[in-house]
């Protein structure tokens, strides 16, 4: 496998509007996270917050649809 290419969390306000939001705790479908954090490409930034260390999972809710969680939100505040 390649390394991967990611934006670093302190200078991304991209990374850092959707780690604001996923910082609640609860889960957000992709449609939630693109609409409340004005992001677009919702799987390539849970990769880059991913790489930037923080443990978020993810389910399928359906047919191509997707939630997000992060994990361990103790620590963050």
């Amino acid at each position: 496998m390649g390394t991967i290419n990611h934006a670093s969390i302190e200078t991304s306000d991209r990374l850092q509007r959707t780690l604001q939001l996923l910082q609640t705790g609860r889960w957000y479908s992709t449609r939630e996270i693109v609409r409340t954090a004005d992001v677009c490409a919702v799987n390539s930034i849970i990769t880059e917050l991913r790489c930037n260390g923080f443990d978020i999972i993810s389910r399928c809710v359906g047919r191509g649809r997707y939630e997000y969680q992060l994990q361990d939100t103790e620590g963050l505040n």
